[in-house]
C-alpha cells in the first residue's frame, strides 16, 4: 500500500489543523448557524484528507470533537484577550491565523536551510510565533501605529 501522504511534513498538517481550529473559533464568535455548519464540515473534510486509513466511527467522532474543542477554547481565549486589550475578536483571531502560518514558514525556512526535508530539521523546536506581532506593540500591548 502506498502512502498518499508520503513526503508531507507534519508541520503542514499541523498548520492546516490550526487554521481549521481558528475557523471554528471565528464561526462560534459570528453566531451564524450556517458558518458553524460550514466550519464543522471543514473539520470533517480536512481530517478525511489527512488520514492514511479510514478511521473507525468512534475515532472520527473523537478527532472531530477535539478540533471543535480547540475552536471553542480559541474562541473563549480570543474573546477574553479582546476584552482585556480593547481589540476586536476578529483582530485576535486574525493574529492567531498569522501565527499558525508563521510557524509553517519557520519550518519551511529551517528545512530549506538544512537542505534535508526528510529528517525534519529543527524537529521538536518551537519558535515564538507571537514575536512578529509583539514587535509592533507598545507597553500596553497595543499597536504603536
Amino acid at each position: 500500500m502506498t502512502d498518499e501522504h508520503e513526503g508531507q511534513r507534519p508541520e503542514d498538517d499541523a498548520a492546516r489543523l490550526g487554521l481549521v481550529v481558528v475557523g471554528e473559533a471565528a464561526a462560534l464568535h459570528s453566531g451564524d448557524e450556517a458558518a458553524l455548519d460550514a466550519s464543522e464540515q471543514n473539520i470533517r473534510d480536512t481530517i478525511d484528507e489527512m488520514i492514511d486509513e479510514p478511521l473507525t466511527p468512534r475515532q472520527e467522532q473523537v478527532v472531530e470533537r477535539l478540533a471543535s474543542a480547540g475552536g471553542t477554547l480559541t474562541a473563549g481565549l480570543s474573546g477574553a484577550l479582546a476584552a482585556q486589550t480593547g481589540r476586536s475578536v476578529d483582530d485576535i483571531l486574525e493574529g492567531a491565523a498569522r501565527s499558525v502560518v508563521w510557524q509553517q514558514r519557520l519550518a519551511d525556512q529551517r528545512d530549506a536551510e538544512s537542505g534535508d526535508r526528510s529528517h525534519g530539521a529543527g524537529h521538536g523546536q518551537r519558535e515564538d510565533a507571537g514575536g512578529q506581532q509583539r514587535e509592533h506593540r507598545n507597553d500596553d500591548g497595543r499597536d504603536e501605529d
